[in-house]
């Protein structure tokens, strides 16, 4: 059965990029409100989640709500374990699948076909699995003879169309959501929120970031508001992102 638990979990962010002193004594002296520090070796890092404890069991379905820069996407990749955490543990059971960055992982040297089997191998798909879904996901995606051609060739929706179709054609335990991406025209973008609503359905345990509190209203059961990298508040939907609204009125 499909679980997830996070125990003290920290997470610190190193920025490597920040060079000069004024900017350094700049960011650091910001740090005091918003979690920026140096480390030992001079580096600044960012305390993205900081002593988080939460689980979630099957038939969870967690709306991730709270401000920007509160920790909702580095939530979601501790989750997928894309993310180590500096402290603390992530236990997980289950098939996790994150929708975070469905492009992840796809060459553009390759063609369509081929960049099936690399983005599903990298998604945990077995070569039988791929193999046994390679059709369905051409047929989704319509791409037709693009498929035989690099994916340099494509328009940027024919790309985020072959993704799109390849990440939800995993059948997943545990689905991390990182808001719902635009996937082309109208048409096929019904035909997308179809199928992400079966792998929904199908999913133990859902977690989603978006900003639509009506939509974490429709889809989810229990809400988690983030803050500051910190838990505010984790329990039934309603009550959670009432009391979010209400403090941000």
């Amino acid at each position: 059965m499909a679980f997830i638990e996070l125990q003290n979990v920290t997470l610190d962010l190193p920025i490597f990029d920040v060079q000069g002193r004024s900017l350094k004594k700049q960011m650091l002296r910001v740090g005091r409100r918003n979690r920026i520090a140096e480390d030992t070796d001079g580096v600044i890092v960012v305390r993205a989640l900081d002593d988080v404890n939460l689980r979630f069991d099957r038939g969870d379905r967690i709306g991730l709500i709270g401000p920007n820069g509160a920790g909702k996407s580095t939530l979601l990749r501790a989750l997928a374990g894309i993310y180590p955490p500096t402290a603390g543990t992530v236990t997980r059971e289950g098939r996790a699948v994150p929708l975070l960055d469905i492009s992840l992982g796809m060459d553009e040297n390759s063609t369509g076909m081929q960049n099936i089997r690399l983005r599903g191998l990298l998604l945990g798909m077995s070569d039988a699995e791929v193999r046994a879904k390679q059709q369905e996901i051409a047929d989704f995606c319509e791409l037709g003879d693009y498929l035989d051609l690099p994916m340099r060739t494509y328009s940027s929706g024919m790309k985020v169309r072959l993704a799109f179709a390849v990440s939800t054609a995993v059948d997943a335990e545990i689905l991390l959501l990182d808001e719902v991406m635009g996937v082309g025209d109208a048409s096929f973008m019904h035909k997308a929120e179809a199928r992400l609503a079966d792998l929904r359905r199908r999913a133990e345990i859902v977690v989603l970031a978006m900003h639509s509190n009506s939509e974490i209203r429709r889809v989810c059961n229990k809400a988690l508001w983030m803050e500051r990298g910190r838990v505010r508040a984790l329990g039934p939907v309603e009550d959670v992102v009432s009391q979010y609204e209400a403090a941000t009125a």
